[in-house]
């Protein structure tokens, strides 16, 4: 099959049966686009998350533009981002017409009862997926360093819980909160390649 028609049904299929946005997206865009298709690598993925969640745009669209661009180029970045957003576009048209008619059915409520539960599961699973596969040490590792070693060691542990509780407690602004993440680990890698050049 035609790369860029592959593509365009895939992210539509992921489009058409994945509620919850985004993130709910995520692992099955990495099980068909990586462990499935080839089309990228395990290990491109939470590089790919952090860029589509650096840049403007929901998260899943950004995705599917830069796996179907490292797949096929600029057309097939296209194909996947028209095939991830036209099941949205479609379902989004026909709920508008029907949803204020049914909404109060109770077996419409406990369907999207249902549906949030998913939802969260999916969640979960892109969380533990992403975590497993982001370099770091084990804690064991980072308690034997000492001085500048065990500052570094510590680091990426000490910035992913500030970063939760910076979003989750301080309502602070994901955007401001990524670009401090960014800002820091730039730092922490200028430092640490000045230390190697000593």
């Amino acid at each position: 099959m035609n790369i860029r028609l592959d593509l365009f049904i895939t992210f539509f299929k992921i489009g058409a049966f994945t509620f919850g946005g985004g993130y709910a997206m995520v692992p099955l865009i990495q099980e068909e686009a990586a462990a499935r298709k080839g089309w990228i690598s395990e290990s491109d993925m939470p590089d790919i998350l952090a860029i589509s969640e650096s840049t403007p745009g929901p998260i899943a669209i950004n995705c599917a533009t830069f796996v179907g661009y490292k797949a096929a180029g600029v057309t097939g970045s296209i194909c996947a981002t028209l095939g991830v957003v036209l099941p949205s576009f479609l379902i989004i048209a026909l709920l508008g017409a029907l949803l204020d008619r049914y909404r109060d059915l109770t077996p419409v409520k406990y369907a999207f009862f249902g549906i949030r539960a998913g939802v969260l599961a999916l969640i979960v699973r892109a969380l533990i997926s992403m975590y497993k596969k982001c370099p770091k040490q084990r804690l064991s590792d980072v308690l034997n360093c000492k001085g500048a070693a065990l500052f570094l060691a510590a680091l990426p542990y000490a910035l992913m819980c500030t970063a939760f509780a910076l979003v989750m407690f301080a309502h602070l602004s994901s955007i401001a909160v990524l670009a401090l993440c960014a800002g820091i680990g730039l730092l922490t890698y200028l430092y640490s390649l000045g230390r190697t050049e000593k």
